[in-house]
């Protein structure tokens, strides 16, 4: 399975980033144009967001695994097919000297991922994603 690792560190504590993973005023803040999230394990996360022609986008999957301001866990669902179809994105905070250290792990086994230009693209994309998050709390 190939993935996609990025990581940042971010100027504020562990529980800033983790209402920013698992809220919708936090997701929405940063990332998607709207959410609907039950941050709980086995709880719904829906993403509302345009593809690259502007055309409207849901990703939706489920929170596998959940420990409050250390690890998230979600796994998306495979259809309808979307990008992320059927991946699993992992993400880990941890206290580095002040700031909070995130690290992403975005796993799957489509086209998305496996596809030399495409991982790419997604790996540029979740770069400038994590910076916006940055932005957005130390702002």
């Amino acid at each position: 399975m190939s993935s996609v690792r990025q990581q940042i560190n971010i100027a504020v504590g562990p529980r800033a980033v983790w209402r920013a993973f698992t809220t919708e005023e936090g997701v929405t803040s940063w990332w998607v144009d709207g959410a609907r999230i039950v941050a709980s394990e086995g709880g719904r996360i829906v993403l509302d967001t345009e593809d690259d022609e502007g055309q409207p986008l849901q990703e939706r999957g489920l929170f596998h695994a959940l420990r409050p301001t250390r690890s998230i866990e979600i796994i998306f669902d495979k259809a309808p097919p979307t990008p992320w179809a059927g991946s699993r994105l992992k993400l880990s905070l941890a206290r580095d000297r002040g700031e909070t250290r995130v690290v992403l792990v975005h796993s799957g086994s489509s086209e998305t991922f496996t596809d030399d230009e495409q991982r790419a693209a997604l790996d540029k994309e979740w770069r400038s994603a994590l910076r916006s998050l940055r932005g957005a709390l130390e702002g």
